[in-house]
């Protein structure tokens, strides 16, 4: 199991299919802490509701098209943090 400490954030809003409200699809810059100690940098992608909380899905998130990808990915590295990775 791992603690998940977000350091960096892009996101657009976006509706997925099925809901009622738009919500935020995220990019973040992450610390992944491990209960044996160990730490992991590393990046995901996570959906947010229109609240501002966290919807995690096991693991995976839907990113709707390609479209949507690139223009997280173009935020972030105009944001600083997504360069020369």
């Amino acid at each position: 199991m791992a603690r998940i400490k977000s350091s960096h954030e892009v996101s657009i809003s976006r509706r997925l299919p099925r809901a009622k409200r738009p919500s935020t699809l995220c990019f973040q810059k992450c610390t992944y802490h491990y209960d044996d100690g160990e730490e992991h940098q590393g990046f995901r992608f996570i959906w947010k509701d229109p609240d501002g909380k966290l919807k995690p899905a096991r693991g995976q998130a839907i990113i709707p098209s390609k479209s949507d990808l690139l223009e997280l990915l173009a935020l972030a590295e105009n944001d600083g943090w997504f360069q020369n990775v």
